[in-house]
């Protein structure tokens, strides 16, 4: 068969999806998968720019009323790494869990990458997944970061809920771009509503950036270029 090497390169299940789209026409779903790769490096473009903005608007923020020895990521009281306890139920059983237990692996180990006791904030920052800013929002984190320091970023009377929402989606598109993965998830947001809104956010942290993340972007373009009308893959 013509396309028989496309099920080596990308794997027969993988492609299923593609092909599934285009009502078993191969060639056209390939040329969907290739779309679907462009637009991935697109969309990842937009939210590298709004990662940065927002970690650097979440230091700008927290290290504004920070009254500890240390930069507030490398404070051992840092609200980002000291233990959050909630109650989980699993399977009927219910357990203390410390949900900060994540991010201050995360933290150590970058500071461990960086050098220890060398290791400048700056370059932790660096090393951090969008995943460790992610939990910034999240309904855990209220009082101990969105209360004192985090509501700051955006405009008055914003809902936590409603960040950490968006912020949850855009890490989710994130990873399913970063794996390889259709950007479109059956019965899943569109990622471009996703985009739209980020940028919404973006323009909350930086009206500047977003202004020019939005005239530089390539997104609205390969959305317009996709080869067939559908609404998941």
């Amino acid at each position: 068969m013509e396309y028989e090497w496309i099920d080596t390169w990308l794997g027969a299940p993988r492609f299923q999806r593609y092909v599934e789209q285009c009502e078993g026409n191969r060639g056209q779903a390939l040329k969907l998968y290739e779309w679907n790769s462009l637009a991935g490096q697109m969309l990842m473009r937009d939210i590298s720019h709004f990662e940065i903005a927002l970690r650097n608007g979440y230091d700008k923020e927290i290290s504004s009323s920070w009254e500890g020895e240390h930069h507030w990521l490398l404070d051992p009281h840092s609200p980002a790494i000291t233990p959050v306890w909630r109650v989980r139920e699993k399977n009927g059983v219910k357990r203390g869990q410390d949900v900060n237990q994540r991010n201050r692996k995360q933290v150590d180990d970058a500071i461990s990458k960086c050098g220890n006791a060398k290791a400048t904030a700056g370059q932790v920052m660096a090393e951090l997944s969008f995943g460790f800013w992610r939990q910034f929002t999240t309904k855990a984190m209220e009082k101990t970061l969105w209360v004192p320091y985090i509501n700051k970023c955006f405009p008055r009377h914003t809902q936590r809920s409603e960040v950490d929402k968006i912020i949850e989606s855009v890490n989710s598109l994130r990873n399913r771009i970063a794996h390889n993965e259709p950007i479109y998830k059956r019965n899943g947001p569109d990622p471009f509503v996703i985009h739209s809104l980020m940028f919404g956010l973006l323009h909350d942290l930086s009206p500047e950036a977003c202004k020019h993340a939005e005239e530089t972007s390539g997104v609205q373009e390969i959305k317009n270029a996709k080869p067939i009308r559908t609404e998941f893959i």
